[in-house]
């Protein structure tokens, strides 16, 4: 049943034009602005492709992008899923079994996180080097899923060390700072109590978000090869935590976009 689901959305998708997209982009929270170094060719919106999990009023916008982006085809998913909206783990990750059905290599994810490690500051980026799943479900735990791929998914390398090798050259050589963490993904939509954040701290996390983890886990179980990037957002201290304001996280992941896009640009140059 969900695979003749996915290939009803795939060969819907092909038949509108999206032939060999070789990199697939997920932009998290106030991260959209890379849509617009795109040469595009198609815009779909998750409304009107079959057996896509419609977007919530927060995500109006929800739609697939298909251009060139620094030489190669690239497929932008603008607007994501979370499980806090309602959505199960197939659904979250849906955007995800799609892309790789039409055929892309890698997958480069965004995401927008708060800074668990205190020496990481409001507006800086980190590149995801491992993770903690305390979503409480896992994205391959369906009757089925063993047709998509071995369920038994190796998390030894979540993140693929050949491209956040290239993503910590390319900050090096851009004089961005770029700092490497492990991110702990919890449900949310509620942030985190002072008592949350002291168990993070613990937990040795360096930074806490709402998403990112089911979709890895997916490409894991693809073979897909990823990368992930958190614009951090605000600062976690449960000794000093300040009430927090959406719209300022809107506007630190507005200001710190720019430097997520260089990097995201120069890597699928070089890829």
């Amino acid at each position: 049943m969900k695979k003749q689901q996915l290939q009803e959305t795939t060969d819907f998708l092909k038949s509108n034009g999206i032939i060999n997209p070789e990199i697939g982009i997920v932009l998290g929270t106030g991260l959209g602005k890379l849509v617009n170094e795109i040469n595009i060719e198609k815009e779909i919106a998750y409304a009107d492709i079959p057996n896509f999990p419609q977007a919530t009023v927060e995500f109006h916008s929800g739609k697939l992008i298909y251009g060139t982006l620094s030489g190669k085809k690239v497929l932008v998913m603008s607007g994501r899923f979370h499980v806090y909206e309602g959505y199960n783990l197939w659904e979250v990750t849906y955007g995800i079994r799609t892309m790789h059905s039409l055929g892309i290599n890698t997958l480069l994810i965004s995401n927008a996180a708060g800074a668990i490690n205190l020496t990481y500051k409001k507006g800086d980026l980190m590149l995801l080097e491992d993770h903690l799943n305390l979503q409480g479900g896992s994205p391959l735990a369906f009757k089925g899923a063993n047709d998509f791929g071995n369920i038994f998914a190796d998390m030894l390398e979540p993140y693929s060390k050949k491209i956040n090798g290239l993503l910590k050259e390319i900050a090096i050589a851009n004089d961005i700072q770029l700092h490497e963490g492990m991110y702990a993904s919890v449900v949310g939509p509620q942030l985190e109590t002072r008592a949350e954040y002291r168990m993070l701290q613990i937990l040795e996390a360096d930074a806490v978000g709402m998403s990112t983890v089911p979709e890895v886990i997916v490409a894991k179980q693809l073979n897909l090869p990823c990368a992930a990037i958190s614009v951090l957002t605000d600062e976690c201290d449960p000794k000093n935590l300040q009430p927090v304001d959406i719209a300022e996280i809107i506007a630190v992941a507005g200001k710190a976009e720019p430097k997520m896009i260089t990097l995201f640009k120069e890597l699928i140059n070089k890829l």
